[in-house]
């Protein structure tokens, strides 16, 4: 049987890493399952993927068998329950590798700092250093909210198209966490352009009165990540604004420099 280019040019890369065909092969399938929305059928992941058939079908098997996949009654193939587990510890690892960054953010600017993640429709902070003044805020690590009231969920979705944004929108509904939250689509698109022309985000009041949130999205972060500060609106304020921004921007790229160096490492 002739050898497809997916299979040349996977048994290449395996040679060159020294890793095992099949395993890279699986972990492409689940991939592709996951940016196809989480459920496909063979046929589909076959074309995406250049596999024959009866490997992909070989593959999916053991997957199945391991709980890492699951087969629909429709027939095709949904992501399985057991990727929750190490989706969550990953994240929570990911938000303990986070801290010292976070910490020098809390040092630069005296505010508090966070760590969230996009986690399909929602926004979850998977990690989060208090500044020194004592005062309680909505954003805690384990929370999750809509991303169109927060500073987080603006930078996370600035850079995806405008009808992803809105599906998702449709998806998830625009409650008014205060009378400051943006409550339509037209409104959140135009908010995600100042994100882009700016470089930043702002929650101002959104989702907590007396609260001011400023974000950036990490650069090339394996997962959609951002990282923010939130005070006092009395403290994050427009002239507070001018200083954090260049901090904060600087502590994402250099977040998002170590979380490739370390994707890299990887034995």
């Amino acid at each position: 049987m002739p050898t497809s280019s997916a299979s040349t040019t996977d048994s290449a890369k395996s040679a060159a890493t020294g890793g095992v065909q099949s395993l890279e092969r699986a972990f492409d399938l689940l991939e592709r399952m996951a940016d196809a929305g989480g459920e496909v059928g063979l046929s589909e992941l076959s074309a995406s993927s250049g596999l024959p058939l009866p490997t992909i079908h070989r593959l999916m098997r053991t997957l199945v068998a391991c709980g890492y996949v699951r087969q629909q009654p429709n027939r095709r193939y949904a992501l399985g329950p057991r990727l929750i587990r190490l989706g969550e510890s990953a994240a929570r690892l990911l938000g303990t590798w986070a801290r010292p960054y976070l910490a020098r953010l809390v040092e630069e600017t005296g505010e508090t700092a966070n760590m969230a993640l996009l986690d399909g429709d929602e926004i979850v902070y998977v990690a989060q250093v208090p500044s020194k003044h004592s005062m309680r805020m909505f954003t805690e690590v384990g929370r999750r909210v809509l991303p169109h009231s927060t500073g987080v969920g603006k930078a996370l979705l600035a850079d995806f198209p405008a009808e992803e944004v809105r599906a998702l929108l449709a998806r998830t509904g625009m409650p008014a966490a205060t009378e400051k939250t943006i409550t339509t689509p037209d409104g959140f698109l135009a908010a995600l352009e100042d994100v882009r022309r700016l470089g930043y985000a702002v929650d101002d009041n959104e989702q907590e009165i007396g609260v001011r949130c400023l974000a950036v999205s990490v650069p090339d972060s394996p997962t959609a990540a951002a990282i923010s500060i939130s005070g006092p609106a009395g403290r994050v304020t427009e002239a507070a604004t001018d200083k954090i921004i260049p901090v904060l921007q600087q502590v994402a790229l250099e977040l998002s420099e170590a979380l490739a160096s370390s994707g890299n490492n990887g034995g």
